[in-house]
């Protein structure tokens, strides 16, 4: 497909500067660009490369001042970077509205509702009383057991399995590979050293614009939800636990795990390879550095935390740096031991 700058700067509210007639048909970095493709500048580490680049059309910063005269066609808007990214989900939509129909082989039990303009790949399997709304794209092996409900304009990747029962929202990604629904680890000690399983009766629930990435595994609750709520996003092979609740916009880096009946605020920020305990709460606004053992409820909001266990971040820079000063702290030690000595020794002798 091939769009003119003016219709890009239409896309995305942006003011024209050049030849608004010029067409791309494909994305470029702006280090590599070529011309016919379109390019963003939003780090100013690479503002050397705007003077350089083929790239026939450029979405710039509004208020970046030119240090050079550039003949390729600029886009000015308030954040290249979000405008960039408004442009590339336009483009994702517009290629997978080309995808509708039913392909062969898929099943799709008799009880099923279907919504309009859906697409459902081959090797897709539907159950009885699952409900899927308009403009949803369901990809390869993919598997919606019995009594599924999924809303308007989601898109289910190839290979995606969701257990009984759970609910999916509106605009919602669900990347390859992930489980969404199965059950809570829970199991009840016996005397004799045995583990009974505990039958997990509830649900997960995934609210609008959630996006889940590859390989990450949702339980459903021992009893009511385990839920994701509005515009929350979690990274490839993250864990969620049973009863757990993760609140709006809060984002989840890879390899995090976080256990049962924890809750999560909103706009909270979770780094990679994060271990969160049960049973606490994350109070909003909280940032928490990656590789941090979460250990006990965050009460305060908009605190950074870091570390095993978590601790206050400035603190713990403070911290880290006093324990490099610890072999010349031990060294000194050793000398005033000896000085004490020596004064020692001298008022003995003098006595």
């Amino acid at each position: 497909m091939q769009f003119t700058a003016a219709q890009i700067a239409l896309l995305i509210n942006g003011q024209l500067e050049g030849d608004a007639q010029v067409t791309v048909s494909s994305f470029g970095k702006i280090e590599e660009a070529v011309d016919g493709q379109i390019s963003f500048l939003a780090n100013p580490k690479y503002e050397e490369y705007l003077y350089q680049t083929k790239a026939s059309v450029i979405i710039i910063n509004q208020q970046l001042v030119l240090k050079k005269p550039v003949t390729n066609t600029l886009i000015r808007v308030p954040d290249a970077y979000t405008a960039f990214a408004t442009l590339l989900t336009k483009y994702q939509q517009m290629m997978t509205m080309q995808l509708q129909g039913i392909q062969q082989p898929s099943f799709i039990h008799e009880s099923a509702k279907l919504g309009e303009n859906i697409f459902v790949s081959a090797f897709v399997y539907l159950d009885e009383n699952v409900e899927i709304g308009s403009n949803v794209k369901i990809f390869p092996g993919a598997v919606l057991s019995k009594d599924v409900k999924v809303g308007n304009n989601t898109i289910i990747h190839a290979g995606v399995k969701i257990y009984h029962g759970c609910v999916i929202g509106n605009n919602v990604i669900i990347h390859a590979g992930a489980v969404i629904g199965s059950d809570g680890f829970g199991f009840a000690p016996q005397s004799n050293g045995s583990f009974q399983k505990v039958p997990q009766i509830g649900n997960v629930i995934i609210e609008d614009e959630v996006e889940i990435g590859a390989n990450t595994t949702i339980d459903r609750a021992t009893m009511g939800s385990t839920i994701i709520r509005k515009g929350a996003k979690l990274d490839n092979l993250v864990q969620i636990a049973h009863n757990v609740e993760v609140g709006c916009n809060t984002v989840i880096a890879a390899q995090t795990g976080v256990s049962g009946s924890t809750k999560i605020g909103k706009s909270v920020m979770i780094g990679g390879q994060t271990g969160i305990a049960g049973h606490i709460t994350i109070a909003d606004g909280s940032k928490i550095n990656g590789q941090s053992g979460i250990t006990k409820s965050i009460k305060e909001s908009n605190r950074t935390l870091t570390g095993t266990p978590a601790d206050d971040f400035t603190r713990f820079l403070r911290a880290q740096a006093q324990l490099r000063n610890l072999p010349d702290l031990e060294k000194r030690v050793k000398e005033l031991e000896k000085m004490i000595a020596q004064l020692v020794s001298d008022r003995v002798n003098a006595s």
